[in-house]
């Protein structure tokens, strides 16, 4: 097996050597004649060495390159330059070129596989060949773990493919053994949906694993749809997910049955019912919302039936009892006013437009409409053979007959983030891992750094995700974020995030330095990064560019930690024949 990996090394083009100064975190690279008309920044490289009498192979990426005359730098050459423009004998001649190799996988030569992973521990002699990387040199290097490797893209301006792996969850073959949190960041446009649900699909290869989406705009519910694609990129994530033995379950605001009574308080405050009865937002309106609910409840009223005629009629009668309105109403003339409202009011009118959107929400003699609680129950059966994936939309244009807003919206998030930790930790008190990875898009409008004063329902939300980011990783619970900024997301899950992916649009302002910080460096990695295109700056859709950054162990070539740069597919029929999922 080794002698085949040297033989396809030596057939590889040679793109320079080991050069000086160098280290064994960066490697000086002196670029060859043959190889300085080619492109070399984001270039996979190899090249051998031998390390405790073992043979060893070092990859990495070039990151940079320079170019040095020290003919050219001198005073004198430069006046003569500046009068003939070049000088023969020196222009060009006596260029060098000079590379950067940032080392971020070695692997020696042993083991049961054939390789294993190893570190860097010595600098090579300078002289030491530097090949190109090609797509067979991986797969011979990489061959036991073939299985697991999945591509979202080739190497940065290269023409390999950029071996990846998603692990699930749990132990055993392919596992991770804990969860991790992932993280997707760049502008609109810059290719972060697209990549989330290439990624999806890296986990959909896992009959054990549970997948949840939060789908706060709609997008993914789309795609999940049989031959549902569409966009620029029409990815059928449902018929591949379905291909792979997955069901693909789609729950809307219509089909989601709300089952808390504390929730009811809180969508009937937002609401207008008592705005058009003269109590304004404040703690009079929570102390109304909150004795009616009470009453109701000593009433036998149940949730689900607050959508009836006679729930409406007794809540009606409770509002106008002289002793419920001194609980919200001290005073006489603020009462006076109540009952004044109360009596001149249309009943069936207040009924039709601001009690019964309200009360939708609890129905549950709706068509396939599902409970939180029975929705988790479905997604999490601990017995399933083949777990399914479900995803929540919550935009607003499923929410026709029914009242929402954005705090509705928070508030119905809340109480699936709830049902989904609770069950996490009794599947943990089981001895079990829940193994389920989910997917929050739009995650810097639910978990932002600053929340006005008054939004308790959003501060609700974030507050959730926060303490989720810290403790469901041993529940085998992972999170997936998508956001548009890093510097607006808060910062303690960025904290606590594994995996990340950082697309174009970060290389300014704020975000620079938000992105400084997390990738601890600010040498070429991150010059490297301020060089990605935005894709749309190119001259048709075919020839978009979707580069991306990741840092984290989500390659067999990171796991020294250091940046990897790839393209992500810019069609589908690329991404698919990489993968082995074409229909």
């Amino acid at each position: 097996m080794p002698l085949k990996l040297n033989e396809l090394i030596d057939s590889t083009e040679k793109l320079g050597v080991v050069g000086s100064p160098s280290s064994t975190s960066k490697l000086a690279l002196d670029i060859l004649g043959a190889a300085v008309t080619r492109k070399l920044v984001g270039e996979l490289a190899l090249f051998r060495f031998i390390q405790d009498s073992s043979p060893h192979f070092a990859l990495g990426q070039i990151t940079e390159v320079q170019l040095r005359n020290v003919w050219h730098e001198d005073p004198t050459m430069r006046s003569l330059i500046r009068q003939r423009g070049k000088v023969d004998a020196v222009s060009e001649r006596q260029d060098t070129h000079l590379g950067q190799l940032v080392v971020s996988a070695v692997f020696k030569q042993g083991g049961l596989a054939g390789y294993e992973p190893s570190i860097l521990g010595t600098v090579p002699s300078t002289g030491t060949p530097i090949h190109i990387v090609t797509d067979e040199i991986l797969e011979e290097i990489l061959s036991p773990y073939k299985e697991q490797i999945f591509y979202l893209g080739h190497v940065y301006g290269s023409q390999p493919k950029l071996p990846l792996w998603f692990k699930h969850f749990d132990r055993g073959p392919d596992g991770a053994g804990e969860a991790y949190h992932l993280g997707i960041f760049g502008k609109t446009g810059s290719g972060k949906s697209v990549l989330a649900k290439m990624i999806l699909l890296a986990y959909c290869r896992y009959p054990r694993m549970a997948l949840l989406v939060i789908d706060p705009q709609g997008e993914f519910s789309k795609d999940m749809r049989p031959g549902g694609a569409g966009g620029e990129f029409p990815l059928p994530v449902g018929d591949l997910a379905r291909k792979l033995g997955k069901r693909c379950f789609v729950i809307t605001v219509k089909s989601l049955i709300l089952d808390r009574w504390e929730l009811f308080e809180q969508i009937l405050y937002e609401s207008l019912f008592f705005e058009r009865l003269t109590i304004p937002k404040g703690e009079n309106r929570e102390l109304a919302c909150s004795v009616l609910a009470e009453k109701l409840q000593k009433a036998k009223v149940k949730l689900a039936d607050l959508y009836t005629r006679q729930s409406f009629a007794k809540a009606w009668d409770f509002l106008k009892d002289d002793k419920v309105q001194k609980n919200f109403y001290r005073s006489e003339t603020p009462r006076a006013r109540f009952n004044n409202t109360i009596e001149e009011s249309d009943a069936d009118e207040f009924y039709r437009e601001y009690w019964l959107p309200v009360a939708e929400l609890f129905r549950e003699d709706r068509e396939k409409a599902r409970s939180v609680e029975k929705a988790l129950s479905w997604l999490l059966k601990a017995d399933e053979e083949n777990r399914p994936i479900l995803v929540v939309n919550l935009s607003k244009e499923q929410t026709s007959g029914i009242f929402w807003n954005d705090k509705i919206q928070s508030l119905v998030i809340k109480r699936v983030l709830d049902g989904l930790t609770q069950t996490a930790e009794h599947f943990y008190q089981e001895g079990q891992s829940l193994n389920t990875l989910v997917v929050i898009d739009e995650a810097h409008r639910l978990a932002p750094r600053e929340i006005p004063k008054e939004d308790d329902a959003a501060r609700a939300v974030r507050n959730v995700l926060v303490d989720a980011a810290r403790t469901t990783r041993k529940y085998g619970l992972g999170w997936l974020f998508i956001s548009q900024t890093l510097s607006s997301l808060h910062s303690e899950i960025l904290q606590q995030l594994r995996i990340f992916f950082f697309g174009f649009g970060l290389g300014l302002g704020q975000e620079f330095q938000s992105l400084r910080q997390l990738v601890g460096s600010s040498g070429t990695a991150l010059d490297l990064y301020q060089l990605f295109r935005d894709p749309h700056s190119a001259f048709d859709v075919a020839s978009r560019q979707y580069s991306f950054m990741t840092i984290g162990p989500v390659s067999p070539l990171s796991f020294s930690g250091s940046p990897l740069f790839f393209n992500a597919f810019n069609t589908v029929s690329a991404f698919l024949k990489a993968n082995a999922l074409e229909t």
